[in-house]
């Protein structure tokens, strides 16, 4: 039975991010979390990014996770507007191997915190997402606990 009630938001600067954070949406379909995916640039589409922020938590969302590379705003733009939690994931890129998205997501300015996980890593951030979804929905809770004993029983 897929679970109604908790709802993540995936953003990304671009399609071409979409390979870095399919393993959100795997971790999110297993888990049976409603998810949602936007195309939304900081740069490119600012007004789009800033809406999405304002109205994430009204249509349902409960944490939001964006990806983007280079000079990576979308995080640190949606976490200003939104009070809800925000999850960086930084992507590779060709310049400096995301490096320079890492930097540009984990340092934010004092009050507009966004939780940062490794370089091209959407899975885990799924996995932050539904542990803190966790906290308020107990079926959530229970899949993470499963999901945990059973990757201690395989290694």
């Amino acid at each position: 039975m897929k679970i109604k009630e908790p709802k993540v938001g995936i953003v990304m600067d671009s399609d071409s991010d979409l390979s870095a954070m399919q393993g959100a949406g795997k971790i999110f379909q297993e888990f049976l979390i409603d998810y949602e995916i936007k195309i939304i640039s900081a740069h490119r589409t600012p007004d789009k990014a800033f809406k999405y922020a304002k109205k994430a938590e009204k249509n349902g969302v409960d944490v939001i996770i964006a990806g983007a590379g280079g000079a990576a705003h979308l995080a640190g733009v949606i976490a200003a507007i939104t009070p809800l939690p925000v999850i960086g994931i930084p992507i590779k890129t060709s310049t400096l191997n995301g490096v320079d998205s890492l930097l540009s997501i984990v340092q934010m300015p004092s009050g507009v915190p966004v939780t940062t996980v490794a370089i091209n890593n959407a899975k885990n951030g799924a996995i932050l997402a539904a542990e803190i979804l966790g906290i308020k929905y107990p079926d959530v809770r229970k899949k993470i606990v499963e999901y945990k004993r059973k990757m201690t029983k395989e290694r």
